[in-house]
């Protein structure tokens, strides 16, 4: 079937939407995508959002901003699907399925509560196209971490190459996950700690900008090795996948530790970069074996200074996923058309390995126009 799947990820910069062609299990088709960039303030109402999302509750509850922020959302996902369809001459009525995963507000899986805005009943009137959404619930109302949820995909498309094993799928968003595949070992996955989120965080108070564009910043600094051994000892990077991280999890952690007002603009870059790359290395004395390949997507393939850090901590290869006819901006919207499809054939999201489920659980929550 051809599915169109969305993802706005936590690094809150914009919408990836893209079409595939699958059937859930394989994959005969990475369709194109484009991507709408949140403006700044949309970028804002969604900040305001997940700070008042600090007093949900229930997963239906919609404090302070997030109705707004949620029909917001709502539109704007359309709005990408329409361009999308429009740039590929399309209609609506050429595809089958659109896989809207939301915005998440706040995710504590320990509270068994994970949140993502978006109303995926208005998005299938809106458009005339069913849709499939809340991908997660499922999975943290049966003890899961709910996250990551990619995995499934990573292994489908690390199946279509010839390989040599491990290969590790490195997701660096606001939140870096990864998946390891190992032969026919079930995927072994967790989210690795903070990616994008505290960069960018720094980068935007410091200079309004929201990210560190191709990592100049941070290949101009220095790390400072003593404050990013304090940032490691954080309990986190000790405990074996299956795990999860809400966005702004390390966020008062690096405030009252890493005393980053003392550094420069770079070498402040430099260290919340290397924290990156070390908390993904951090995984690998927790697998079975360490992976000879890792492919890098998401914003964080797009830093070269990140991903020399990467190779130079993981002493392994480290490939971007565009240099293997992947697209790295538009793989998470790839997945979850393909997560859009398995649900919809009622197969399952989330496994043992990847979320800490009690057993492979399939999710999501099916609207029709």
């Amino acid at each position: 079937m051809r599915v169109v799947g969305l993802m706005s990820g936590t690094s809150m910069d914009g919408i990836d939407a893209a079409v595939i062609d699958t059937d859930g299990e394989d994959i005969a088709w990475l369709g194109p995508a484009v991507t709408l960039p949140y403006d700044a303030a949309t970028r804002a109402l969604l900040v305001q959002a997940m700070e008042d999302a600090r007093g949900v509750n229930q997963r239906t509850d919609r404090p302070g901003v997030l109705g707004v922020a949620e029909a917001r959302v709502t539109h704007l996902h359309a709005a990408a699907v329409r361009a999308l369809l429009d740039s590929l001459r399309l209609t609506a009525g050429d595809i089958d399925l659109v896989g809207f995963h939301g915005q998440t507000v706040i995710h504590r899986p320990d509270a068994r509560l994970t949140v993502q805005i978006g109303d995926g009943a208005r998005l299938a009137a809106d458009l005339g196209v069913p849709v499939m959404a809340d991908f997660r619930a499922a999975d943290v109302a049966a003890g899961g971490q709910g996250a990551p949820l990619v995995p499934v995909f990573h292994q489908a498309l690390v199946r279509r190459l010839a390989l040599p094993g491990p290969v590790a799928v490195l997701n660096v968003g606001g939140v870096a996950n990864v998946t390891v595949i190992d032969a026919d070992a079930p995927p072994v996955a967790c989210d690795t700690g903070p990616g994008n989120a505290l960069l960018d965080d720094f980068l935007f108070a410091r200079t309004a900008v929201a990210c560190d564009v191709d990592g100049a910043a941070a290949a101009q600094g220095q790390v400072d090795e003593a404050r990013l051994a304090v940032l490691l000892d954080h309990p986190f990077f000790a405990v074996p996948p299956p795990k999860s991280l809400d966005r702004n999890a390390f966020r008062s952690f690096v405030a009252e530790r890493a005393g980053l007002a003392g550094l420069s603009l770079a070498d402040g870059a430099a260290t919340l970069t290397a924290l990156t790359a070390a908390s993904v290395a951090a995984v690998v004395p927790h697998l079975a074996r360490p992976p000879a390949l890792w492919i890098v997507a998401g914003g964080g393939a797009r830093n070269p200074t990140l991903c020399a850090m990467l190779a130079a901590r993981l002493q392994a290869q480290v490939r971007t996923a565009d240099r293997l006819g992947w697209s790295a901006d538009a793989l998470e919207a790839h997945a979850f058309g393909f997560l859009a499809a398995r649900a919809l054939r009622g197969l399952a999201l989330t496994f043992p390995t990847t979320t800490g489920a009690p057993a492979p659980l399939t999710g999501g929550v099916l609207f029709r126009p």
